[in-house]
């Protein structure tokens, strides 16, 4: 049976039936369906549209078929397009004629989209409490590393020596704008979109504001075509996902450059690791590569959402059903990266005198002597220039440099004190900086960002522990940043 059976005289073709479901992957709103019905129904007493009883008949018939559906004996018939078809079958079958009451004033259009900002509500505040999980991995080794240092790299090459716990929380702040994305796109998308109908709205008594209060929705929509085709909060939500995909990638990167032979600043743990099914030897760094290849998947479902909603007419079309697969399977993939990622970055090995060789070399303190001269009254470009020249007569003449530095006229004994291992990374003093001092603080005010995010999850609408009401502290209440 199809929800449009009165109108088309004969059955759907299979061909047609096939290519239309969703029931196979959006079985996933199932929980958010029901809620969004319980709420609905609800309204629909409180407006005299349903009598008191049939509201007690409907409730208990969507607590049943929820029960079934937790339990696993739900029972998916052939006949059920999708998973809104499926619960109002399921409801009618319970609950008689009542149950055909159940899609008084609705329709699959508004339906849609309050489920899938349920689901998004719920599922993006989830994936932030994962990001926040991994965050806590990186303060916890940032604060074990102490004052273990190693080069920071531009294009590829050795440039300063940094504490590595500096390098650490770097992906620990990038990480807590995903956070902040995250919570700003729910903010955004909690508006119920129920009430608006397939397009227009409906001339029956009903209150989208009570259903909306009802579902910890902020408000009810503003314009009901608007309602049904607004999918902006889809594409947000992957975009959020693909730019933290990104950062993992990122991070996914650097470990399988760092575990090499070649660098050989960390070790992979066992139980992160795999071997090679043909080369004994090896020790492969596949997290950190899956993490670095997932980020073109999470990409191409925000471009191909893009591609699909960009010649949309209002209101709402079918091609909307393709919202849903990208979005579950971003959620669900940057899920497993994140748990995968804080299991690996918990248990890496550090190599601490392999980091800290690389980054004793004499030309990564090259900035510090020119900022010597500068502190004695040289031009910053005279002081490159000259510094830059004794580097490369070191390299031509194979002349250490602390050497050269010595003997030069400006600069002297002091001056090649600079280029002893271990100094140049303590020198730097300005705020969010490399050296111990900075870092100490950055340590303290990243602690207090976490906490900040926390609560600000906590009160996320929707969430167990806190208040569907909006006014959520945003990044500029935060103690750092």
């Amino acid at each position: 049976m199809t929800l449009w059976q009165g109108r088309l005289g004969d059955g759907m073709a299979e061909e047609v039936a096939a290519f239309t479901a969703s029931v196979q992957f959006d079985q996933a709103l199932a929980e958010d369906d029901l809620t969004g019905s319980r709420a609905h129904v609800k309204g629909l007493g409180k407006a005299g549209i349903l009598a008191d009883d049939e509201v007690t008949v409907l409730l208990e018939a969507l607590d049943r078929v929820g029960r079934e559906l937790d339990g696993g004996t739900f029972v998916f018939q052939p006949g059920d397009e999708d998973v809104h078809t499926a619960v109002e079958r399921r409801v009618t079958e319970l609950a008689g004629d009542i149950g055909a009451k159940l899609h008084t004033g609705r329709s699959r259009n508004d339906q849609v989209a309050a489920d899938l900002r349920l689901w998004c509500r719920r599922s993006l505040g989830a994936v932030a409490e994962d990001v926040i999980g991994l965050q806590d991995v990186l303060l916890g080794r940032a604060r074990e590393a102490g004052d273990a240092y190693l080069p920071g790299y531009t294009h590829m090459q050795r440039a300063q020596p940094v504490l590595l716990a500096h390098h650490l929380l770097a992906h620990g702040w990038a990480l807590a704008r995903d956070v902040d994305r995250l919570v700003a796109t729910v903010e955004r998308l909690n508006v119920s979109p129920l009430g608006a109908g397939a397009l227009a709205g409906s001339s029956l008594p009903l209150d989208p504001d009570y259903v909306a209060e009802e579902l910890g929705f902020h408000g009810r929509f503003e314009n009901s075509l608007d309602a049904v085709s607004d999918r902006d909060f889809v594409a947000e939500a992957l975009f959020d996902l693909a730019l933290l995909g990104v950062h993992l990638s990122r991070m996914g990167e650097e470990v399988a450059l760092w575990s090499s032979e070649e660098f050989g600043f960390c070790a992979l743990d066992d139980a992160y690791a795999t071997g090679s099914s043909m080369l004994p030897q090896k020790k492969n760094p596949d997290v950190a590569e899956l993490a670095r290849g997932k980020a073109g998947r999470l990409i191409g479902h925000l471009t191909g959402l893009l591609v699909t909603l960009k010649g949309l007419p209002l209101a709402y079309n079918r091609d909307l059903q393709e919202d849903k697969e990208p979005l579950f399977d971003s959620v669900a993939q940057v899920h497993l990266a994140l748990r995968a990622l804080t299991g690996l970055f918990a248990t890496l090995g550090w190599d601490h005198d392999r980091m800290q060789a690389a980054a004793d070399g004499p030309a990564v303190a090259a900035i510090d002597l020119a900022e010597l001269l500068v502190e004695r009254g040289m031009p910053f470009r005279q002081a490159h220039a000259l510094i830059g020249g004794l580097v490369r007569e070191s390299l031509e003449r194979h002349v250490p440099l602390a050497e050269l530095v010595e003997a030069h006229p400006s600069l002297g004994d002091d001056a090649a004190r600079l280029l002893e291992p271990g100094v140049a990374v303590t020198r730097r003093t300005t705020p969010g900086g490399a050296g111990p001092g900075p870092v100490a603080d950055q340590l303290e005010r990243f602690t207090r960002r976490l906490g900040v995010d926390r609560a600000r999850l906590a009160l996320r609408p929707g969430s167990r522990g806190g208040s569907p009401a909006p006014g959520v502290p945003g990044p500029a209440s935060s103690s750092g940043g």
